[in-house]
């Protein structure tokens, strides 16, 4: 049997789904990636550029993180409803694939095959119905209280929807029967879900407090030195990453409970596997190099690719 990641939770890995199952979701996730591209390209906020970069180091760090659930499970932040409220659908889109690409590419987290379901269900699927529900609600505009009250809820509800995706998509794969799938994957998500709801309060409020013209159309940014402060508080997240919980989380404690964990397959090759550099071992070293490469690479091919778009806008 294949050892999976420890933050496995909604990173499908190959040989859970059908293969037209997978192409399906390539399809759908390729089409809303071209339309995050053209519409970040026309309507992209500059002020929004470095920070798109950090959300994602951010997101990406803080997916690092398991932490403990009821029944020996755990969990971990998924980050999508944080990214499309802070930076709009399209860049925060874009945002989420780029940290779930790296994830894959780079440290066999989520399978190759099905990375187009995977950015489906943890940034396309999650992130439009938190930003519907936030909008709809008013978070904008909202008080404080009320505004922590919505983002919670949108936050909760976009994982709640996450694992239902992945849920019917193991279904139609054939993979488990949605009769038990998916009450297994809503039960241990439910709980999931309230850590995405108090990680994404916390940052959004954060951000009032620290930099409230970042999410104030109308307000002009000051200095970058904000952009420091952001890329530091991610890299210190990664040094506490090696003391995150061990228990299984979310979609590996439902796999192995409804006896499908066995048709995992491995990835073609490895280079920082498991979120560990090789030559380090298995040490907490290890895994803080291996995040602080992954926090830099995001931030960076984010901001770039941001950057890239404004450009041709321009042009």
């Amino acid at each position: 049997m294949p050892i999976l990641p420890a933050t496995i939770l909604l990173h499908i890995p190959d040989g859970f789904l059908h293969v037209l199952v997978s192409a399906v979701c390539w399809a759908i996730t390729l089409i809303v990636l071209g339309l995050a591209v053209n519409n970040t390209r026309r309507e992209l906020d500059e002020r929004l550029v470095p920070l798109a970069g950090i959300m994602a180091a951010f997101i990406f760090a803080a997916q690092m993180l398991n932490f403990p659930v009821a029944g020996g499970t755990s969990g971990h932040f998924v980050g999508a409803a944080l990214a499309f409220i802070v930076l709009g659908p399209w860049l925060g889109l874009l945002a989420m694939s780029a940290v779930i690409a790296v994830q894959a590419l780079l440290f066999q987290d989520g399978g190759l095959v099905v990375m187009g379901a995977n950015i489906l269900v943890m940034g396309i699927v999650p992130g439009f119905v938190a930003l519907a529900v936030y909008r709809w609600a008013g978070g904008r505009e909202a008080s404080a209280a009320r505004r922590n009250l919505v983002t919670g809820a949108a936050a909760w509800l976009s994982v709640m929807v996450a694992a239902l995706a992945v849920a019917l998509l193991l279904a139609f794969s054939g993979t488990s029967a949605l009769g038990v799938v998916l009450p297994a994957m809503l039960g241990v998500h439910a709980l999931i879900g309230l850590g995405e709801a108090l990680i994404t309060v916390a940052a959004l409020s954060f951000i009032r407090v620290a930099r409230p013209e970042l999410l104030d159309e109308r307000a002009a940014v000051g200095r970058g030195g904000w952009v420091v402060g952001g890329l530091a508080v991610a890299l210190l997240l990664v040094l506490a990453a090696p003391f995150a919980s061990g228990h299984p989380d979310g979609l590996e404690w439902v796999a192995e409970s409804a006896g499908f964990l066995g048709t995992a397959q491995d990835a073609p090759y490895t280079i920082l596997p498991d979120y560990t550099v090789p030559f380090l071992g298995d040490s907490g070293l290890s895994t803080i190099v291996a995040g602080v490469v992954g926090v830099l690479l995001v931030a960076g091919l984010v901001t770039l690719a941001a950057r890239a778009l404004r450009r041709r806008e321009l042009a």
